[in-house]
């Protein structure tokens, strides 16, 4: 009788122990997820930023510089592109953030060629308001540097804990799949060339 209530006993306790590891095993993997989930919408949070500053930035330019609708219209898309896409946070895969990188380099790109075209007019580059959102516009792409590091920082905490042992195993489980990552713009790597 004895053996048994020590083979019980040592059943109970194998059990205690592998019910710990496993909650906060998962726990943990909830934490990191959820802390993933967190960057991303900080990432938005900064994007939206960018976006609501527009519709104020292409009216300023419009009272200055009316020939530049072409411009001023191709922003307009840009933004309105930018905004309609939309990623669940639970599938943040390549794909995804490809294509919602993709639509807001496309809202970047609209905007370089609009601030490049201001430089026709030296009005509304000393007009307060355009200055302003201006500065307002560089901070905002500042902080979207900031939150996109920020994001790819706490995906490859969640990625690297994920991938080790035994967690590979709990992730696999209950379907706690790899993030994806911000990249670099294609042809980021080559220096650009400056001609004088």
């Amino acid at each position: 009788m004895k053996k048994i209530w020590i083979v019980l006993g040592i059943i109970a306790l194998i059990a205690i122990i592998l019910y710990v590891a496993f909650k906060g095993t998962y726990n943990k993997m909830v934490e990191k997820d959820e802390a993933v989930t967190a960057a991303w919408a900080q990432v938005e949070n900064v994007y939206q930023r960018r976006a609501d500053l527009i519709p104020n930035l292409v009216n300023t330019v419009k009272g200055y510089a009316a020939h530049e609708q072409e411009t001023l219209q191709s922003v307009v898309e840009a933004r309105a592109k930018a905004t309609s896409v939309t990623i669940d946070p639970s599938n943040l895969n390549a794909t995804s953030i490809a294509q919602f990188q993709a639509a807001q380099d496309g809202l970047s790109s609209a905007l370089s060629r609009l601030l490049v075209s201001v430089e026709q007019y030296p009005d509304l580059k000393a007009n307060q308001n355009f200055l302003d959102l201006q500065a307002q516009l560089e901070g905002t792409e500042n902080r979207i540097a900031v939150e996109r590091q920020k994001f790819n920082e706490t995906a490859r905490e969640y990625n690297t804990y994920i991938r080790r042992f035994p967690q590979n195993i709990f992730a696999s489980l209950f379907n706690f799949e790899k993030k994806a990552y911000f990249e670099a713009q294609s042809g980021a790597e080559k220096a650009p060339e400056v001609h004088f």
